[in-house]
């Protein structure tokens, strides 16, 4: 399903499959970008057969290379500037969507676009990926999160390290400092890696993962105090569920459990 001429929409199983499709210009993030992101994650998020969301990039070139800087917007005033960001809400889409968000990346992924990918719950590369954060070398900064999410992921040290000299790091060093929690060999491999990820994410009680994900995302911006208050409510409310019935029945029947987010 094409939701405009940026963003393909495909649901494969219980898997949703979001697209980037401007491949001519590395998927560079434009309008239709933003927007069609915001329809898609939230189509997957409203559809109930969906228990898993992964996000890729078209053609051989990357998964994103950053805001398109070709995209014409005349003459701003830093304040219609701010008044646009403000605007902006596809990076919110990701961070509101109760599924879990993989983000299968291959190629330059950078500026925007490692913005984007920084968002998503779980991000997979292949060993061809290149990651930077180039901002300061325009004179501006991270303006999609990336100050504020990738210090979180890798640590204030090595953030900082790549925001303040814009190196590129290449997909064994993404994955050596945390900014990336899987790596494949090659991109031939990377939607079959995505695939089965989200597959075993699936396979599992949709409202224990929505749970499991509200918990650490809510919490890490809690004190422990508070974040671990969290945790035992929400394990609390699971206790009353049908699928942890249904989880205890079928090991102990020794079946595969039907599990149905009730």
């Amino acid at each position: 399903m094409t939701i405009n001429d940026a963003i393909n929409y495909e649901r494969r199983e219980s898997v949703a499959w979001i697209t980037l499709t401007r491949p001519d210009q590395i998927n560079a993030i434009n309008d239709n970008v933003r927007n069609g992101l915001v329809q898609a994650l939230e189509q997957a998020d409203a559809d109930a057969e969906v228990r898993a969301i992964v996000l890729t990039g078209s053609g051989p070139r990357g998964f994103c290379a950053g805001a398109d800087i070709k995209e014409a917007r005349g003459a701003e005033t830093p304040v219609e500037a701010r008044r646009r960001m403000l605007r902006a809400t596809y990076l919110d889409a990701l961070e509101r969507a109760t599924k879990p968000t993989i983000a299968a990346i291959h190629g330059i992924c950078m500026g925007g676009g490692f913005e984007i990918a920084l968002a998503c719950d779980i991000r997979i590369a292949s060993a061809d990926a290149i990651f930077a954060l180039p901002e300061t070398g325009l004179g501006l900064i991270p303006g999609g999160g990336g100050t504020q999410r990738l210090p979180r992921i890798v640590g204030l040290g090595r953030a900082l390290d790549l925001m303040l000299t814009g190196d590129r790091i290449d997909a064994q060093e993404a994955f050596r400092i945390g900014a990336i929690s899987r790596l494949v060999a090659d991109n031939t491999q990377l939607a079959t890696e995505a695939e089965k990820v989200a597959l075993r994410i699936g396979a599992k009680p949709p409202t224990a993962t929505a749970y499991a994900k509200e918990a650490a995302r809510s919490g890490i911006e809690l004190d422990l105090k508070a974040g671990l208050q969290l945790e035992k409510t929400l394990f609390t409310m699971l206790l009353t569920t049908e699928d942890r019935r249904e989880a205890a029945a079928a090991f102990k029947e020794k079946r595969k459990p039907n599990f149905t987010g009730k």
